[in-house]
């Protein structure tokens, strides 16, 4: 009955969430719900198991969150972001459509905007590019997802994003944890995502098939001569690179902090001095990009200061909750009876050999089931990620690694049908799930693939 109630509430959670319900409100309905099965009380399970959890996950990285959102709306205010996209993908042209498009969508990524942001503002430019060049529409999505969604979120050494930075609280690493790793399995996504598009291009166009008719949502470009030069609207996003890289690699290092951050007032493990500095080497970065996206371009930013702090403080909430929600969700069905059967069967995946198997599966099962990268990485590494260090230890394995493989997973299955990013990404496009998600999931079959191919290259070549 326990494994019921927990396969039940997951159930009902990525319905709802496929139908468009909040997950604020119904992830603890339904993880009271799998508690009821496991015969543990209403209201303690969610007064002392949700909401701490919930909490916790608030405490960590709601920074992130809020300074990822604001950076990203004063990028757009700026025009920075736009110069950024229009740029690309006028020097590429139509020829090379699906390239400009993903180079666009990953440059914006990679320099820390938010993914949302990045969907906003790559689209309209997709759009119009795929239009030029006889492209089905119902392709631009999967072509966004594979710039933004994959291997700059999570593969490439030094990428802010959420999933990149999580790990380094559990493994005592930073956002450049495993390079040679993360390069190769970024260079791989790319590689065949691209081959990919570009085959499901040509197959649409020898079967006649063009960008298509009363479509929704259709962008009108509008020429605007008051965007900053592109070279300069990289400058904010080449900051946060910079100053991460500088803050975490050469001057935290050098400071002995553990003798006043373990003691009073503070409350800072002596295990974690290392992942809480690179945190704030990250938040750090963010304040410097967000400076200079609103000094590159006065003119046009003037007099919307506030509304880009404001908007992207208010969008950072909503996102933050959902996936802490879904954080408080998976903490109760991970104390729950039921779930001692499944953890048994995650962590005995390669029990002889190296950990990055099993977590790689329990990252991405967990990141599919909550729906969210973040959400399930967290849970994943809440609930094991002692064990897999451990292990690692034991079997010569880098906490580098770890922390690459974990990232890397998270970005696997947590793009099924429920995830919040497809979700607004189709409605940005104007499309249906029937129209594009099928392209969407081959992009997330094969950055799921490549972390199982890179693993089973690291046990015969051991490349960091």
């Amino acid at each position: 009955m326990a494994v019921l109630g927990i396969i039940l509430s997951l159930g009902l959670l990525m319905f709802m969430a496929y139908r468009g319900f909040s997950v604020i409100f119904f992830a603890p309905v339904f993880a009271i719900l799998a508690a009821i099965f496991s015969g543990m009380a209403i209201m303690p399970t969610y007064t002392e198991i949700f909401l701490p959890n919930l909490a916790n996950y608030l405490k960590v990285y709601f920074p992130f969150f809020l300074l990822g959102a604001v950076f990203g709306k004063v990028m757009e205010e700026s025009g920075a972001a736009k110069a950024i996209a229009k740029a690309i993908v006028q020097t590429l042209g139509k020829k090379q459509a699906i390239l400009s498009v993903v180079l666009s969508a990953a440059i914006l990524t990679y320099g820390g905007v938010s993914l949302f942001v990045v969907a906003f503002a790559v689209y309209p430019f997709a759009a119009s590019i795929f239009k030029e060049a006889d492209i089905p529409k119902r392709l631009v999505p999967a072509t966004i997802a594979l710039g933004a969604f994959t291997f700059t979120m999570d593969a490439l050494p030094g990428t802010p994003q959420i999933q990149n930075s999580i790990p380094m609280k559990f493994f005592n690493t930073d956002l450049y944890a495993a390079p040679v790793f993360g390069t190769l399995g970024a260079i791989i996504v790319l590689a065949v995502g691209i081959a990919y598009l570009e085959w499901r291009k040509r197959v649409a166009q020898a079967a006649g098939e063009g960008y298509g008719a009363n479509h929704k949502n259709e962008p009108e470009l509008v020429e605007d001569s008051n965007l900053p030069n592109p070279w300069l609207s990289a400058l904010p996003l080449i900051s946060v690179l910079a100053v991460t890289l500088i803050l975490q690699k050469l001057i935290f290092p050098q400071w002995n902090i553990t003798s006043w951050v373990t003691k009073a007032p503070y409350s800072i493990d002596k295990a974690g001095v290392v992942g809480t500095m690179n945190n704030w080497a990250l938040m750090i970065a963010l304040v410097v990009g967000i400076i200079l996206a609103f000094i590159i371009n006065p003119r046009r930013i003037k007099g919307n200061v506030a509304k880009a702090i404001n908007l992207g403080a208010i969008g950072s909430l909503l996102a933050v909750m959902n996936t802490a929600s879904e954080v408080g969700f998976g903490n109760v069905i991970k104390s729950l009876p039921g779930f001692q059967t499944i953890a048994h069967a995650l962590t005995g995946i390669n029990a002889g050999g190296s950990p990055l198997l099993s977590e790689a599966v329990t990252v991405n099962t967990l990141a599919g089931v909550t729906g969210s990268a973040s959400g399930g990485l967290s849970i994943a590494l809440d609930t094991f990620g002692k064990h897999y260090l451990d292990w690692a230890s034991k079997t010569n394995v880098s906490p580098e690694l770890l922390h690459r493989v974990s990232a890397m997973a998270s970005g696997g299955m947590d793009t099924l049908p429920h995830n919040g990013a497809v979700i607004t990404l189709l409605g940005i496009a104007g499309l249906t799930h029937k129209q594009s998600y099928k392209d969407i999931f081959v992009m997330t079959l094969i950055k799921t693939g490549t972390v199982f191919l890179l693993i089973m290259l690291q046990s015969v070549v051991h490349f960091v």
